[in-house]
């Protein structure tokens, strides 16, 4: 067994670190040229998802009617069930109204409304109406 003799042991041993040493020694850099346009269009995208008021958006309605209390009531018991939710309420003349979420799509909400329903069994999926300039 010639490779087990110290010679040959000392030979791979400096290869191996030389090898080691040269594979390593890389360095490099990386430009990035970016449209400023690109970050305007990020915070407009943002600001669309957080819209509230948003239009297109889907949302479950838990309650209406006409006492505040029965409202607040409603609301209560999805942010405590429901925390994961955004909840509010509206009031549209006479009826106050609870409505939860802020879904893109519908099957989002319906898959919400599941959940929902087992708590308020006349919840239902709806668009708000745009409001008017």
């Amino acid at each position: 067994m010639n490779l087990l003799k110290p010679k040959n042991m000392l030979f791979l041993a400096s290869c191996l670190i030389l090898t080691t040493q040269i594979s390593f020694a890389q360095e490099g850099s990386l430009n990035i040229n970016q449209d400023p346009k690109i970050n305007k269009l990020l915070v407009v995208k943002t600001a669309m998802n957080t819209s509230e008021t948003d239009s297109e958006r889907y949302k479950i309605q838990v309650f209406s009617g006409n006492r505040q209390a029965e409202a607040e009531k409603a609301k209560s018991i999805v942010k405590t069930k429901m925390s994961e939710l955004p909840v509010i309420t509206v009031f549209e003349t006479p009826n106050y109204k609870v409505w939860v979420g802020n879904f893109r799509s519908r099957l989002e909400a319906d898959r919400a409304l599941l959940k929902v329903q087992k708590e308020f069994k006349s919840a239902f999926v709806f668009k708000p109406k745009k409001e008017k300039d």
